[in-house]
């Protein structure tokens, strides 16, 4: 009998295949029951037009066996066979519709190895075998044909019996190596955990005997172990199912059936699009954040299905970075089809649904605000961050869809509001959204900078995590108000003193200032009156781009550029310490040099930046004691 030999094409792609470590090889069975489940398709899209044939669902099926002694696992289907021209043009020419062209394109562009990142149909088989059989009877032939091989060197088919219709694989599984075992393919707990991973919501069957222990006739306490038929898939998607008959149970079942996580989901959406491209979703809003959310192991995005066939566990081009706290499945049948059933990256509608479940999102966190706060509440403690990195990254580009999901502690309050909510509460006066930033509420509270813009009756949002000022620096300004901090130069609005008394303040005591910001060698900027204390003799202002709280930030990343902020020494002229100021300067420079190392680190410590010099801060302490 004369062996064929594969196309050149298909020669280099199997040989390649064959001979190199593939890390998944689990795929196999996905593809041979894919192509199975495609077969009854066949037979049941030609009875829609066909009256010869009746199409009746219970008697297609697809069928597992493993046989350990003989070391073989047959894939049989009754679907609509393959005649002797179908076994050669199909199983003769490896993924016809240019694999090699597609592999050189994306090892060229991504460095991706076909092998590693793509499956490739029927021949998967070889991974996993040193020999393939296919016995195949088409519909409505008489002749059954046997197609075999043992890898690139070629093919035969001849003749054989086979009484039904459909067809069936044989793979002679190859023996254990000292890196791979083999015999994972033979056992029945491994094969169902396949089956249940891939290809679970095939429509057809997937029968397969599997070893059961049951009570002993008569003997209630004794078992035994028996073989029984079973179908190991549950063949209709929840994802299929009319919503309305789907309970709040049934979704956090699903939930826990595919491991989104170990909590119960705060909201689910349900998706079915049917238009420019069909799909079908369910999206998971988790309350907790997973241990590893912020680790490098961490992979975000969706189960992708076509068809209900699994394609990708973790589809990271559905979600952006800032929903990567989304969990759920996508499926879709108009995906465009690379090499078998993977998908090309930058399929355009796959960018369309992306961009359509972008949108769901957010309109669902949105009416969670409003109809549900405590479960918003419950959302943004564990997500939160995850939006401003959001609003941050990309220079901003993102800001329009997440502004109206950020939120603040509000000074006022005394709990999280939205920046809807605090504008629509300013006052006709107030010209800017003002924030106070901080390690936490209870700090902030006791800012010394916070006093005149609360005594003003302005509500202050609280900003506690390290991205809020970075974030807000890109967001700029929220319904056409621009944010403030309460550290900054000009607050929008003039103290109880007048603009004229500050000036003459400050040119009266020009010569004192000067001697400080001179004792402070560059580590301020200026030293000035400020137009904001009340009760407290000194606080930290900034000039320019960089906050006291960025400083910090950008000091702690593992670049550290040593960034500062410009920072301005501002002065209680009408506390009585300005009093102790002014007469040192006149009588005792030492003692203001003392009094003005102690201000200035004791303006550092309201702000929880470090003093240079610790030990150095402790003795000026002692010497104001004696």
């Amino acid at each position: 009998m004369e062996t064929k030999q594969f196309k050149a094409e298909s020669k280099r792609l199997l040989d390649m295949m064959i001979h190199s470590i593939y890390s998944n090889r689990e795929i196999f069975l996905r593809e041979l029951i894919s192509n199975a489940s495609d077969a009854i398709d066949k037979i049941y899209y030609k009875a829609l037009t066909d009256d010869s044939l009746s199409f009746d669902k219970e008697s297609y099926y697809i069928k597992i066996e493993a046989d350990k002694d003989s070391r073989t696992l047959t894939i049989s289907d009754t679907g609509i066979g393959m005649t002797k021209e179908d076994l050669e043009n199909n199983l003769g020419t490896i993924a016809k519709s240019g694999s090699l062209a597609f592999k050189k394109e994306t090892e060229l562009k991504d460095g991706y190895d076909i092998i590693g990142q793509f499956g490739v149909g029927f021949y998967a088989a070889f991974m996993v075998a040193d020999e393939v059989t296919v016995m195949s009877k088409a519909l409505g032939s008489d002749e059954a044909y046997k197609w075999q091989s043992t890898g690139a060197d070629g093919y035969t088919i001849e003749p054989c019996e086979k009484e039904t219709i459909g067809t069936e694989i044989t793979l002679k599984i190859k023996e254990n190596t000292e890196d791979e075992s083999y015999d994972e393919y033979l056992e029945e707990y491994r094969l169902k955990a396949i089956i249940k991973k891939y290809s679970d919501f095939i429509r057809y069957p997937i029968k397969m005997n599997v070893t059961v222990q049951k009570p002993k006739e008569n003997k209630e306490d004794e078992f035994e172990e028996i073989t029984e038929e079973q179908t190991i898939n549950s063949m209709v998607p929840i994802w299929k199912k009319n919503k309305k008959e789907l309970t709040d149970e049934d979704y956090e079942n699903f939930y826990k059936e595919k491991r989104y996580g170990f909590d119960k989901p705060l909201k689910h959406i349900h998706i079915n699009v049917d238009g420019a491209v069909r799909y079908n979703a369910i999206l998971f809003i988790p309350e907790n954040m997973p241990f590893d959310y912020y680790t490098k192991e961490y992979e975000k995005g969706l189960e992708l299905y076509s068809n209900g066939v699994l394609i990708m566990e973790k589809c990271a081009d559905l979600l952006p970075d800032y929903f990567s706290f989304v969990k759920g499945m996508v499926d879709s049948e108009d995906l465009s089809l690379n090499i078998s059933r993977e998908m090309l990256q930058q399929d355009r509608q796959l960018k369309l649904i992306a961009k359509n479940i972008n949108k769901k999102i957010a309109s669902q966190l949105k009416s969670l605000i409003k109809d549900d706060r405590e479960k918003y509440d419950a959302f943004y403690k564990s997500f939160g961050r995850q939006l401003k990195y959001g609003v941050y990254s990309e220079f901003g580009t993102h800001k329009d869809v997440l502004q109206d999901l950020l939120m603040f502690y509000s000074s006022m309050e005394k709990k999280m509001v939205t920046l809807k909510e605090y504008v629509s509460r300013m006052p006709e006066d107030q010209k800017y959204i003002y924030y106070a930033a901080g390690e936490s509420n209870e700090r902030i509270e006791k800012l010394p900078q916070t006093e005149v813009v609360a005594d003003k009756g302005y509500e202050i949002l609280y900003f506690t995590d390290d991205v809020d000022e970075f974030a807000i620096r890109m967001l700029q300004k929220y319904d056409e108000k621009e944010f403030r901090s309460v550290s900054s130069s000009d607050l929008g609005f003039e103290a109880e003193e007048s603009e004229k008394d500050t000036e003459a303040e400050s040119k009266e005591n020009k010569d004192l200032f000067d001697y400080m910001k001179d004792v402070l060698q560059g580590k301020v900027k200026s030293v000035k009156v400020s137009k904001r204390l009340k009760s407290h003799p000194v606080c930290l202002s900034t000039e320019g781009e960089v906050s006291i709280e960025m400083e910090k930030v950008l000091n702690q990343m593992p670049d550290n550029q040593n960034i500062k902020a410009d920072k301005v020494l501002e002065i209680n002229v009408h506390h009585e310490v300005f009093n102790s100021l002014k007469d040192a300067f006149e009588n005792d420079k030492d003692k203001l040099r003392l009094y003005t190392n102690l201000l200035y680190n004791q303006a550092l410590l309201i702000e929880g930046l470090p003093i240079n010099d610790p030990v150095e801060f402790t003795n000026d302490m002692c010497k104001i004691m004696v």
